[in-house]
């Protein structure tokens, strides 16, 4: 609601026109909005975000983490409602309703949300024919702190929103 409030009430914003982005929550966020956003966007970004909640459940290096916001193991017949639900709102069960080009960034030293949950994405973006692009940095963790590194985060960033937000 609050996209739609700013793209109909704000004349700098073009509606046609929007980026949806967010970084490790705000991950998670864009690879769920990414089946559930009524085409209002028309690229997304997620940085270091959980793609598949399962798998992030026993790859993370922070199980307390895990335990502390899933409820419970995807594994438990009798988990509880809130964790029942948690997993079946997991961004990776709702691909199949994907259509609108992805960029994926991800440290491989993030170890509390694994460069795995990146390669997820990009490569189920990839395997529907979404374009995606996966820019992964080895020897960054959840924070991009290099300088180098930085410029071509910003880079990259910037030029996946001008690909698919720039007019011509």
């Amino acid at each position: 609601s609050a996209i739609d409030d700013a793209a109909n009430n704000l004349p700098y914003v073009d509606k046609d026109r929007l980026g949806c982005v967010g970084a490790s929550f705000g991950g998670f966020s864009v690879y769920y909005l990414a089946s559930h956003h009524d085409k209002r966007f028309k690229a997304f970004i997620a940085h270091d975000g959980a793609f598949n909640l399962e798998s992030m459940y026993t790859d993370t290096e922070e199980a307390w983490f895990s335990n502390w916001e899933y409820d419970d193991a995807y594994w438990n017949k009798d988990m509880t409602d809130r964790a029942r639900r948690t997993y079946e709102n997991s961004p990776h069960k709702f691909v199949d309703k994907w259509d609108t080009p992805i960029l994926c960034i991800h440290g491989e030293m993030d170890y509390r949300i694994n460069a795995n949950q990146g390669f997820g994405a990009f490569n189920a973006a990839r395997l529907r024919g979404i374009p995606a692009e996966l820019l992964i940095f080895p020897d960054e963790n959840h924070w991009v702190l290099k300088p180098q590194n930085g410029v071509l985060w910003q880079r990259t960033f910037f030029g996946w929103l001008d690909k698919w937000l720039k007019k011509n």
